[in-house]
C-alpha cells in the first residue's frame, strides 16, 4: 500500500480558546468573538483605576456604574491569588441579545454581552459578569506577572491554556462568584442537578467525560465539575492553595500537566485523585440529602430515552395530546406532539433560543428566537414567531426586535413579552398576537430586570419576576397599572410564574431541590405542588383538570410527568452547599453592597484612531519546508488585523518577508498582503533540465462580501469575492532569455450560496443542505499570459438511512485554458495527488455517505478520551465522458474516523484513516490516507 503524506497549509497562531459546551443550565461562558459591530455604533470610553471601559454612547449610565464597580471589587476578586490591581480594556457589547462574557489575551481584553438572559442568577446581570470575569483577569495576571501587555500575548495565552485544565479555569471563577456575593451558581440546585442525578442513579462518569462532555449522556460540564473540585480543594487546603499552585507553575512553566503535578506536590493528590475524592464526597453528601428528603417517583408520559433527551414546557391540548419543545443529542429544537400512547409527531423545527421557551393558547404557539444581522454579527435580535396548529402557518410577528419570553393570553389574542433597549432599559410590553403591533408598555421606574411574564385567565392582569441586586421577587400588575409584590426579593431561584385561578405557580428551591410551588394571591401562603427527587419545572394546568403537568428531571433529561394538585407545606431546606468553606475564607459578604457612586469623565473612543494594537509574535508553519515568525496586531473592536513576518524556505535556503492587513469595518472585508519571496522553477533547455531561481515582489488585494441569514431551523449564506495581484520578478539566476518579469493583475471572481438546516450534536454533516459556488479567473490586463478558468461546484446533502446519517452528492465542473490549464479549482477525488492524471481535470462526481456508529465515551487513562466512532463510504468519478463512465469510478473505498480529546486537553482531535481503491485502468495500488484535524 502507498502512504499518502500530503501536508496541508497550517498557520499556527498559538491561540488556545476555551469554549463552553452550551447547555440550558449555563448562563454565561467563555467565547472569543471575532465579529464586528456596524459602523453606526458610536463608542465612548472611561478610564477608571486601570480599567478602560469602552461602550456605545447609549450605554453611558451602565458604563458609569461598571466604572465604579470594577476597581472596587477587583482587590476582593483577586485576593485569593495575591492580586490587587490590574489594567485591562473592557468592552460593553450592547448590540446583541445573547448573554455572555469572556476574557482573553491576543489582544488582552474582556467583553461583557450586556443584555440579560431570562433565567440566570439572583443578582444584577452586569454584576454577575463582573465578579466572574474579573476572576479570569486575576488568573491571567497571576501567570503573566500582572503585566499590562504580557508580550507575546498569544504565546502566554497558549501557555495558559496548556497549563490550566479548563475545569479549574471556570470552576475557580464560579467558586469566587459564589463566595463573594449572596448569589452565585454554587447556590443553585438546578445548576448542579444533572451531576447529582447521574451519581445518585449509579451512572459512572469518568474524569474526562465529566470534563469534555458526551454525545450520549448528560454530563456535569467543566463549570460544575470545576466548582465542586475547586471548592473541595479549598475546603481541605485553604484560601491560598491556588495562589501557591499558580505561583509554582509560573516558576516552572515548561512541563507536561503542570497544574496536576504542582497540585500533587502541594496537596499529595493530582487532578485525577482529587476528582475521585470529590466524587466520593459528593456521593456521601448527596446520598444523605436524598435520605433526608427522598422525593417522589413520577410516572413518565414519554417513551424511555436511550440518550439525553429533553421535553421542555409540556402543555396538554384539548385532544389530550401534549405539546412540548423537544431537544436531544440527535435532534435540534422542535415543537412536538406526544399522544396518550407516547407516540411522537414532529410539528416544526425552530431556531436557536437563549433558553427553551414557547407559549400556547387557543390553537396558537408563540416563541422567541435569535436572528443575526446579515453582515455585522455582533448585532443580533430576538424576534417573536407564531405557529397556528390548525393552518400550519408560521408567521414572524416582530423584526429587528429585542423581545423575550413571549406569553399568550388565554384567548390567544394578546402577547406579553420582555423588552430590553440598547441602554438596558427593561419593560414588559403587550402586543397583538395576529399582527405583532405594540399595544402597551408597562412602566418599570426602578429598571428591574424583568423575566418570564404571563397573563391571568382574563387577560387583564400579569405576573412576572423582578430582579435586582437584592435578589428575585414575584410581582403582579393589573389592568389599572396597580402593582403588588407577592414575594419579597431573595436568593430563591424563582422562575416562570403562571396563574392558576387565585394561585400563581412557579419554580423555586425552598427544599434544596427545585420544585413547583404556588402562592395564594390573597393570603400570600406558599405551598408545594411537587416533590421531585432531582427537580421539577415548568408547570401547566390542563383546563378543567385537578392536576399539574410539569417537567420532571431524570438522568436522561427533562421528562414529562403529571400529578394531582395536592398542596403541601414546603419541606426543610436540605441543600448541600459546597462553597461554604470558600465563602468563610473570603469573609467579604456581598462585594456589591457598597459600590461607590462617582461620576467619571468620558470621551469619544475613536475606532479608526485605535486600529494598531501590536500584541504578539508567533511562529508560522506553512509546510515541512517553510516556516517563520509573524508579528500580530488586532484592534479591540475586531475591525482591523495586521501582520508582518519573515519565513525561511529550507529547500531554497532563503527568506521571505511579508506584511498585510484585513479591514473588517465596512460591508466588504478588504485584505491586502505583500510578499517579497524567493521562487524556483525547472525548465528544459539544450543543456537538459535546468534549475532557475529568482525573487519577486507580490501584492495581493481581495474584497469579500459575506452575507448570512437565519430563520427557524434554516441558515442561508451568500458571498461575493473579487481578488487580484501584481508580481514583479527580479534577481534572476539561470533563468531563460525573455522570461516574464511582470504578472499584471490576474482577476478572480467568485460567488457562493449555501443553505443548510441546523445540525444536532451527533450530526457530522448536515441532513439537508445545498451549496453552490462559481469561480472565474482570467488575465484581462496581461496579453502575454492569456488563459482563463471557469469552475462551478455543487454539493447536495440528504438524510441517510438512519438518524444522523448523511449522504452527499457533489458535481463539479471546470474549463481551463492557457496558463490556467494545469490549475484545478474544484473538489477532486480522494487520492487525486497520488494518481497519475490521464487528462486535464474537467469534472468530478463525488458520492459520500457518512455515519456515526458508536459513542463509547471511552477514557484511555490520561492519553485519550474517545467521543465517537464514525464511518464513511465513497464512490468518486472524474472526467465523466472522457476517462470513465458512470459505471467506472476513479476511486472508491471507506474511511474510519473518531473525535477525541488527547492528553486531557480541550481541543477536539479528529483522527482517522481512509482506504482508497483505484480504478484498474490506472494500474495503481490502493492508497492509505491518514486524517488529522483539530478544532477548539
Amino acid at each position: 500500500m502507498k502512504q499518502n503524506n500530503t501536508y496541508k497549509t497550517l498557520k499556527i497562531k498559538i491561540k488556545t480558546t476555551l469554549i463552553l459546551s452550551l447547555i440550558s443550565h449555563s448562563v454565561f461562558s467563555q467565547i472569543f468573538n471575532e465579529e464586528q459591530n456596524p459602523l453606526s455604533v458610536k463608542w465612548r470610553q472611561i478610564n477608571a483605576s486601570g480599567f478602560k471601559v469602552i461602550y456605545p454612547t447609549e450605554f453611558e449610565k451602565e458604563a458609569q456604574r461598571m466604572a465604579n464597580t470594577l476597581p472596587h471589587i477587583y482587590p476582593y476578586v483577586g485576593s485569593g491569588l495575591g492580586i490587587k490591581k490590574t489594567t485591562i480594556p473592557l468592552l460593553l457589547q450592547n448590540q446583541g441579545v445573547i448573554a455572555n462574557g469572556f476574557v482573553q489575551l491576543g489582544p488582552r481584553k474582556s467583553e461583557f454581552y450586556t443584555t440579560p438572559p431570562q433565567q440566570f442568577d439572583s443578582q444584577d446581570w452586569l454584576n454577575n459578569l463582573a465578579v466572574h470575569e474579573l476572576r479570569h483577569v486575576a488568573q491571567f495576571d497571576k501567570l503573566t506577572g500582572g503585566k499590562t501587555h504580557p508580550f507575546p500575548e498569544l504565546v502566554y495565552f497558549a501557555w495558559f491554556g496548556a497549563s490550566l485544565p479548563i475545569w479549574f479555569f471556570e470552576g475557580d471563577a464560579v467558586s469566587t462568584e459564589t463566595a463573594l456575593t449572596n448569589a452565585g451558581r454554587g447556590r443553585q440546585p438546578s445548576w448542579i442537578m444533572p451531576y447529582r442525578a447521574s451519581l445518585l442513579e449509579g451512572k459512572k462518569i469518568s474524569y474526562s467525560k465529566a470534563n469534555f462532555g458526551s454525545e450520549k449522556d448528560i454530563t456535569p460540564g467543566y463549570y460544575q465539575l470545576g466548582y465542586l473540585m475547586s471548592s473541595n480543594i479549598r475546603t481541605s487546603h485553604g484560601k491560598n492553595i491556588f495562589d501557591e499552585v499558580l505561583t509554582d507553575i509560573r516558576k516552572r512553566p515548561l512541563r507536561l500537566y503542570p497544574f496536576s503535578n504542582t497540585l500533587k506536590k502541594l496537596t499529595g493528590k493530582g487532578s485525577y485523585q482529587w476528582f475521585r475524592q470529590t466524587v466520593d464526597t459528593l456521593q456521601k453528601k448527596w446520598t444523605a440529602q436524598a435520605n433526608a428528603e427522598p422525593g417522589k417517583n413520577y410516572s413518565s408520559l414519554t417513551k424511555p430515552a436511550s440518550y439525553a433527551t429533553n421535553y421542555f414546557l409540556p402543555v396538554r391540548l384539548s385532544n389530550n395530546s401534549i405539546l412540548t419543545l423537544k431537544q436531544s443529542k440527535a435532534e435540534t429544537s422542535q415543537l412536538t406532539l406526544v399522544d396518550s400512547n407516547r407516540k411522537e409527531s414532529h410539528l416544526l423545527s425552530i431556531g436557536y433560543q437563549e433558553q427553551p421557551w414557547y407559549s400556547y393558547a387557543n390553537g396558537l404557539v408563540v416563541w422567541d428566537e435569535v436572528r443575526y444581522d446579515p453582515r455585522y454579527r455582533q448585532r443580533s435580535y430576538s424576534v417573536i414567531c407564531s405557529y397556528n396548529l390548525k393552518t400550519k402557518k408560521v408567521k414572524k410577528l416582530s423584526s429587528k426586535s429585542r423581545l423575550f419570553a413571549p406569553s399568550l393570553s388565554a384567548d390567544g389574542k394578546k402577547i406579553i413579552a420582555v423588552r430590553f433597549d440598547l441602554s438596558n432599559q427593561c419593560n414588559i410590553v403587550e402586543l397583538d398576537a395576529q399582527t405583532g403591533k405594540m399595544l402597551r408598555t408597562y412602566p418599570n421606574p426602578e429598571n428591574l430586570i424583568l423575566q418570564t411574564p404571563s397573563f391571568d385567565e382574563s387577560g387583564n392582569a400579569i405576573t412576572y419576576i423582578g430582579l435586582s441586586e437584592k435578589g428575585k421577587a414575584l410581582y403582579t400588575t393589573n389592568g389599572s397599572g396597580q402593582t403588588e409584590q407577592l414575594i419579597a426579593s431573595s436568593q430563591q431561584q424563582i422562575s416562570r410564574p403562571i396563574f392558576n385561578n387565585q394561585q400563581i405557580a412557579f419554580n423555586a428551591h425552598y427544599s434544596g431541590v427545585d420544585n413547583i410551588y404556588s402562592i395564594d394571591i390573597k393570603s400570600k401562603k406558599i405551598s408545594a405542588l411537587s416533590d421531585a427527587k432531582y427537580g421539577a419545572f415548568n408547570p401547566s394546568f390542563p383546563k378543567g383538570a385537578s392536576s399539574v403537568l410539569f417537567n420532571n428531571f431524570k438522568q436522561t433529561g427533562y421528562d414529562i410527568a403529571e400529578t394531582p394538585i395536592n398542596p403541601e407545606e414546603p419541606g426543610k431546606n436540605n441543600f448541600v452547599y459546597f462553597g461554604a468553606a470558600a465563602e468563610k475564607q473570603e469573609h467579604t459578604g456581598n462585594v456589591f453592597a457598597k459600590i461607590p457612586d462617582s461620576t467619571y469623565s468620558s470621551k469619544p473612543y475613536r475606532a479608526f484612531g485605535n486600529l494598531i494594537n501590536i500584541h504578539s509574535i508567533t511562529p508560522v508553519i506553512e509546510d515541512e519546508y517553510q516556516g517563520g515568525l509573524q508579528i500580530n496586531s488586532d484592534n479591540l473592536l475586531n475591525t482591523f488585523n495586521a501582520f508582518a513576518g519573515v519565513e525561511y524556505y529550507r529547500d531554497l535556503n532563503r527568506f521571505e518577508y511579508n506584511a498585510g492587513f484585513v479591514l473588517k469595518s465596512f460591508y466588504p472585508i478588504i485584505s491586502t498582503t505583500y510578499r517579497n519571496r524567493p521562487r524556483r522553477t525547472f525548465y528544459n533547455s539544450n543543456r537538459g533540465v535546468v534549475q532557475g531561481d529568482w525573487r519577486e515582489n507580490n501584492i495581493q488585494v481581495q474584497a469579500l462580501l459575506p452575507i448570512t441569514l437565519n430563520a427557524l431551523n434554516d441558515s442561508y449564506s451568500f458571498s461575493v469575492k473579487t481578488a487580484t495581484s501584481y508580481t514583479q520578478r527580479y534577481m534572476p539566476e539561470n533563468m531563460p532569455t525573455g522570461y516574464i518579469t511582470n504578472l499584471k493583475f490576474p482577476m478572480e471572481y467568485s460567488f457562493s450560496f449555501a443553505h443548510s438546516v441546523r445540525q444536532a450534536e451527533r450530526d457530522s454533516y448536515p441532513k439537508w443542505a445545498q451549496v453552490f459556488r462559481l469561480t472565474y479567473l482570467h488575465q484581462p490586463f496581461d496579453k502575454v499570459l492569456e488563459g482563463h478558468l471557469f469552475a462551478a461546484e455543487t454539493s447536495l446533502y440528504f438524510p441517510g438511512l438512519l438518524r444522523n446519517h448523511s449522504f452527499q452528492a457533489s458535481f463539479n465542473y471546470q474549463n481551463a485554458s492557457g496558463v490556467r490549464r494545469f490549475d484545478h479549482e474544484i473538489s477532486t477525488v480522494y487520492g487525486y495527488n497520488n494518481i497519475m492524471a490521464r487528462n486535464f481535470l474537467k469534472n468530478t462526481l463525488l458520492f459520500n455517505y457518512r455515519f456515526p456508529f458508536a459513542f463509547p465515551d471511552a477514557e484511555l487513562g490520561p492519553l485519550a478520551y474517545i467521543r465517537n466512532l464514525r464511518g464513511g463510504l465513497f464512490c468518486h468519478y472524474e472526467n465523466l465522458g472522457v476517462d470513465t463512465n458512470l459505471g467506472e469510478p476513479k476511486t472508491y473505498g471507506f474511511e474510519l474516523r473518531s473525535s477525541m480529546n488527547l492528553l486531557r486537553y480541550q481541543p477536539i482531535i479528529d483522527l482517522g484513516t481512509r482506504f482508497v481503491f483505484v480504478n484498474k485502468i490506472y494500474n495503481q495500488n490502493p492508497i492509505l490516507e491518514l486524517i488529522l484535524n483539530y478544532s477548539f
